[in-house]
Formats: C-alpha cells, structure tokens, sequence
C-alpha cells in the first residue's frame, strides 16, 4: 500500500481499513483531515464544501452533525447514497462524526438535543458501514454532553459493528470539565480497540500545552495507534500564522493527521487556512500534488 500523501483516487478504491491506517502511519505526519457541517448551506453554490476542502489539499474527509438516517446535506443534489457520491466526485475516504452522549452527565450550559442518527448505537453504526463510511470519530460536538466514559463504551459498541477506522477523543469538553489529556484514558482507547485518538491541537483549549499532547500522544503511538491533532475552536478560520504556528506544534508532537475544523465560512475551514496548513506540514511539492491531481487517474 502507497503512503495517502502519493496516493491517487484509484488507489483507494476499495482499500481496507488496515491499508488505510498504515497509508496514513507512513505519510510520517503529512495528512489534513478538512471537516464540514453538512447541516449548513455550504461555501459555494453548486459545489459543496467536501469538493472545496480537497481541491486546496484535503486528504481525508470529514461529516459533522451528518445523520445516518436521514442523509441529509444541505444544498448537495438528491441521490442514494451521498456519502459515495462525495467519495466519487472527491476521490477522497470519507468519514462521520458520531456521538455518544452520556445521558447522566451535566453540561456547563444549556445542553444540546441531538438525533438518534447522529449518535452511537447499534442501527447508527450499522448505517455508517452500509453508507460505506470509512472512518469514524466518537466525539462531541459543544454542549451535546459527551463524556470520556461514553467514549469507551461507544468504541466497544463501534468495533462490533462498524469495519472502518475508529478514532476516539475530544477536540474540546463537549461541554464538560475533563481532562482529555489523561494518557491512561486515552491508552485505554487505544486498548479498547480504537485505531487511534483525538488530541486538540496544543494552543487550542486551555492546558493545551506541547507537553501534555507530547506525552499523550508518545503513549498512544507505543500501543500502535494513530494521533489527530484538532483544530475544533473555530482557530481553523484564524490567520494564516497562527495556523502555521499550530501546524508546526502538531509536527513537533507527532501527529499522524492534521485536522482542521468547520468554523470558518460556509462551516467549513477557511480554503486558504487549509492550503496554509499543508504547506506548512509538507511544502508545496506534496500540496500542489493534491491540490492538482484529477479523480479519474
């Protein structure tokens, strides 16, 4: 299997989950991850945001508040199956996030309701695999109430019935005070069965320090697991130096994947802040391969 940084579309036609996760482990920390709200109206009209993020350098695909049941993307045309349209007009794997919520748990704010479609369960992860999602987060959006506990069970649920990548973690509390940067809990993800963890960005929340994302992110490599460095605060639509500044701490943490959240116009990442970031992590040589490359070779 070719790393995902000199990958082309066909490449990645019908990889397993094995071959994708070692596609990104020998990329040596040069993959983007772009995520989008498909609940909003996208970017451009007649394009949609998943098109934008990979045409300034997108590696991976990502779907927020995406509901298995009902498929919906706002402002994207009528089909079966988008999650394989968008793969097909990307050339790109393309993965969801769900949550799960822990019903016991107290938010700092007003909680968020969110739909069974966009939660973990048994019939939502068994969607996800019949959509032919290739990996998937179990992590929280603001105020949905997700917890770390919630986390480990839903990786237990995931594993049972989803065949794609699973990634554990939070970009930020969900709207909860933890420490998620705990490396026993985030090992036990990875223990669990996780194929790796979320880890927000160092300078992203606060305690975000190199330290505490080095030593998590060193524990979770030893076991074999692959690290996503977050940009989950709406940073993804600050300027371009202070995500060359983040993009450089992921390196420096090891980060196998750089990912860059939806709060920019559009509730995408700001397109530039996305070809900032890949020059930052990998040049332009390796940029511009993604940026140009056509779907159909």
């Amino acid at each position: 299997m070719k790393r995902l940084l000199s990958c082309y579309a066909s490449d990645l036609q019908g990889i397993s989950k094995e071959e994708l996760k070692q596609a990104i482990a020998t990329s040596e920390g040069r993959i983007i991850l772009g995520e989008t709200v498909v609940t909003a109206a996208p970017l451009l009209e007649g394009v949609s945001n998943a098109e934008v993020m990979a045409s300034f350098g997108a590696d991976l695909i990502l779907l927020n508040e995406f509901d298995v049941f009902s498929k919906f993307i706002n402002g994207f045309y009528p089909c079966d199956n988008p999650i394989a349209e968008i793969k097909r007009l990307t050339g790109r794997p393309v993965g969801i996030n769900l949550e799960p919520v822990d019903r016991h748990a107290q938010v700092l704010d007003e909680k968020i309701l969110i739909s069974k479609g966009r939660q973990v369960n048994q019939e939502s992860l068994e969607a996800a695999q019949a959509l032919g999602v290739d990996f998937i987060l179990l992590t929280g959006n603001p105020s949905t109430g997700v917890s770390l506990s919630a986390i480990k069970e839903g990786i237990q649920l995931a594993i049972e019935h989803f065949k794609g990548l699973v990634f554990a973690g939070k970009m930020h509390g969900a709207g909860l005070t933890e420490d998620i940067f705990a490396v026993d809990t985030l090992t036990d993800f990875v223990k669990s069965g996780a194929d790796g963890i979320l880890l927000p960005s160092p300078s992203t929340v606060p305690f975000a320090t190199e330290d505490a994302a080095l030593q998590a992110s060193k524990a979770v490599k030893a076991l074999g697991g692959l690290v996503i460095a977050t940009i989950g605060t709406s940073q993804e639509s600050a300027d371009e130096a202070t995500i060359r500044t983040l993009a450089l701490a992921n390196k420096r943490i090891g980060a196998d994947i750089h990912h860059i959240g939806d709060g920019g116009y559009g509730r995408m990442p700001i397109p530039e802040n996305i070809l900032t970031l890949g020059l930052a992590i990998r040049g332009r040589r390796h940029t511009y391969f993604k940026m140009a490359q056509s779907i159909l070779r």
